[in-house]
């Protein structure tokens, strides 16, 4: 943020993985803050939506708005029912989600098959000590590699059987998905990287699942 307005533009942060829960954005320098609805607020992957969310009600807000007004983008009501109902157990979710995600960050990282865990929950993760600075909790979003290519990591994603294979995140189910595949031609994403959001099943459901499919 400091950076951003010292060259006088405005800092923008997608909090959709971690939620106002996990982190507060405007609260740490900020100036806007943008969420896919659809995803942790939602929680049940039956709402599509997102939000955009400002400091202050300046010129800049009102250009937002009045592009929202004159483009009619405004959520259905029944959407905006849904996320009212979300949002009540939006903490207790999101506690689940970190926890669940932490223990198997940790199981994959002892795993033999596994090359290396991406989870800012994690001590040796290049972000913890930030993350540990500025989050509540470290949220439900795992990346890993297998040890092997890209073959591997699609024998892996063609085993599981809690994990759902989708591109998606922030619902009850836990999903798996290749990144590289869902990714424009010529990504840097890494042919044997698999990306995780870890629902809320009992974690000892989702370690075996893990285990069986690692083999």
């Amino acid at each position: 943020a400091h950076i951003a307005h010292h060259h006088n533009v405005y800092c923008v942060c997608d909090n959709t993985w971690a939620t106002p829960i996990s982190q507060r954005p405007l609260e740490l320098g900020a100036d806007l803050v943008i969420h896919s609805t659809t995803k942790y607020l939602g929680g049940h992957s039956d709402v599509l939506g997102g939000a955009v969310i400002t400091k202050v009600k300046d010129e800049f807000f009102h250009k937002i708005k009045t592009i929202q007004m004159a483009g009619g983008s405004v959520a259905a009501p029944f959407d905006c029912w849904l996320l009212l109902r979300s949002i009540q157990t939006l903490p207790y979710r999101m506690r689940a989600h970190s926890e669940n995600a932490l223990k198997v960050a940790r199981f994959l990282e002892e795993h033999s098959k596994v090359e290396a865990v991406h989870y800012p929950g994690l001590p040796n993760h290049p972000g913890h000590g930030i993350a540990a600075a500025q989050m509540n909790l470290f949220g439900g979003m795992i990346s890993f590699q297998v040890k092997g290519n890209r073959e591997d990591a699609f024998a892996f994603t063609g085993k599981v059987k809690v994990f759902t294979r989708a591109t998606s995140l922030g619902g009850v189910e836990s999903l798996v998905e290749h990144r590289a595949s869902m990714e424009f031609p010529g990504t840097r994403t890494p042919d044997n990287l698999l990306r995780m959001s870890v629902g809320l099943e009992h974690t000892d459901d989702l370690l075996e699942d893990l285990a069986q499919a690692l083999g």
